[in-house]
């Protein structure tokens, strides 16, 4: 008997459907897989066979075929082991005819114990947005077959799914013996994260604070160029307190994500923007994502985040060299021989790091111990193109003791972030017919319609192009931190004063990163 029920896969971070056909026939007993399976869903088989028996059902001793359409898509990961077991017991006869009638309104996702219980799986929230693609074949809506472990995903995908325990709970649901309850849907609450950290712990480096803020209102790129101990690791863990919260579309894209990367913690959804800060020896398949099965590297981990990578110039220039594209697109493409897989990549990049090898070059009380092709060495792994993605750069000074030892605080995440929200709701306001969510991500078109030049602005550009051989993209950049800046004082136009602030934290335009 042939028996046909409904599954999911994950490509990318999207999901699509698929169809799992179940045939028995006399012969020997053999169970084949076949549609382009993974190593991880043949294996399958054993835990299928085992989870049938343990669960006091009948595993057919005969020959069957287990298809999985559409057979040219490469499929992986444990989710399928559920509706293989369903097609098998429905092509027994072991689930009786009505519900037989009755299976393709539901989509089977989990992983199976031996003992047949539910254990939870990679990606299944993004799997769970073709739900409402089904067509259904009686007046019944479609609904998701998931384990208890990710009902939290079904809960914030709003969508209709029942959890059974294990396998024998669930084909006595299907039979009609038992009821089993819906999983409750759970409501997305919008800025509630509490930090640890706050700006108002940092002592001195104003100049650094404010080029942060402008970062945080616009989403714009930042490098901390400073010695050792001058506070660049301080003030990054601290940014994410003064970013605006994430809304429920933002923190649905992270937890996507996350759940495909099989990262999600107990509460099954990220309410607060990602932190993601690798260690300078990572590989550039790491940072940027891929291998044999393609799975999201850093930069997507860290998407509507940040991305804080301490020690710029001791990744390796191959690894720094992928991120160019991400920072310029906000995607992430990936191909291989037999698929194309995109992962989102929209992140604030914070870089920190020392001006040379021994960090004491420019200290006012200690010598540096580099010779300067050791310091060029050294800077040149950050390239000119890298540099040009790169919106705002800060040298940070030595605390002097006299600041150290204040009592007196600055000013709080708290007060910063509040001037950082009110800079996103006009940016808001301004791109709410577009998918640019901030100024930092101005398109060509956008950059003209909403930056024009202020009276002088032209010359101040003209002349720092002239003299700083300024590219077209720094230009952009320029205007795109302009245009964030005026939004944080209210301001409806660019002024030439914003202009001129902008092109104070752009010193590697002057210099270049070798003579800072």
């Amino acid at each position: 008997m042939l028996s046909t029920v409904l599954s999911a896969g994950v490509r990318g971070v999207d999901g699509f459907a698929i169809e799992v056909e179940a045939d028995i026939a006399p012969g020997m007993p053999n169970m084949a897989v076949v549609g382009l399976a993974d190593t991880e869903i043949k294996e399958a088989k054993e835990r299928v066979v085992s989870a049938v028996r343990n669960s006091g059902l009948e595993f057919p001793l005969k020959r069957i075929t287990v298809n999985l359409s559409p057979a040219d898509i490469k499929k992986s990961g444990t989710g399928l082991d559920l509706a293989i077991a369903v097609a098998i017991l429905a092509a027994s006869e072991q689930i009786k005819a009505p519900a037989v009638n009755n299976l393709k309104n539901y989509l089977f996702i989990g992983e199976l114990g031996l003992d047949g219980s539910l254990r939870p799986c990679a990606g299944v929230l993004p799997m769970l947005s073709i739900l409402d693609k089904l067509e259904v074949t009686t007046a019944l809506p479609p609904a998701a077959v998931i384990p208890p472990a990710n009902a939290g995903e079904a809960a914030l995908a709003k969508v209709l799914a029942i959890a059974p325990k294990n396998l024998r709970e669930l084909v006595d649901f299907l039979n009609g013996d038992i009821k089993l309850t819906l999983v409750p849907a759970r409501d997305f609450t919008e800025g509630n994260e509490e930090y640890f950290y706050d700006f108002s712990e940092v002592k001195s480096q104003p100049v650094a604070k404010r080029a942060l803020e402008i970062a945080a209102a616009g989403g714009h790129n930042i490098l901390m160029i400073g010695l050792p101990g001058t506070g660049k690791s301080m003030l990054a863990k601290r940014f994410p307190s003064i970013l605006p919260p994430l809304t429920h579309d933002e923190a649905l894209e992270i937890t996507k994500i996350y759940s495909v990367s099989n990262l999600l913690g107990r509460e099954k959804f990220l309410s607060a923007r990602p932190f993601r800060d690798p260690h300078h020896t990572i590989s550039d398949i790491a940072l940027i994502g891929g291998g044999a099965n393609p799975k999201p590297g850093e930069v997507s981990l860290a998407h509507n985040g940040i991305l804080f990578l301490d020690e710029f110039a001791e990744f390796g220039r191959n690894v720094l060299e992928v991120l160019r594209e991400p920072m310029e697109t906000g995607v992430v493409s990936i191909a291989r021989a037999r698929e194309r897989v995109s992962y989102p990549a929209r992140f604030t990049l914070i870089a920190a790091m020392n001006p040379c090898p021994c960090g004491n070059h420019g200290h006012p009380h200690k010598q540096c111990t580099c010779t300067p092709v050791m310091i060029n060495r050294y800077r040149s792994k950050i390239s000119g193109p890298l540099l040009d993605r790169i919106d705002l750069t800060v040298n940070l000074n030595p605390v002097e003791f006299k600041d150290w030892e204040k009592k007196a605080e600055g000013e709080t995440s708290k007060q910063i972030r509040e001037r950082v929200i009110k800079a996103r709701a006009a940016q808001a306001a301004r791109f709410k017919n577009s998918p640019t969510r901030a100024n930092a991500f101005m398109s060509t078109k956008e950059i003209k319609d909403f930056c024009p030049l202020p009276p002088g602005g032209g010359e101040v550009l003209e002349a720092a192009m002239r003299k700083l051989g300024l590219s077209a993209r720094s230009l952009d950049k320029i205007l795109k931190t302009a245009r964030t800046i005026a939004d944080l004082e209210g301001a409806e136009n660019i002024s030439k004063t914003h202009i001129m602030e902008v092109l104070q934290y752009r010193p590697l335009d002057r210099k270049g990163v070798a003579d800072v």
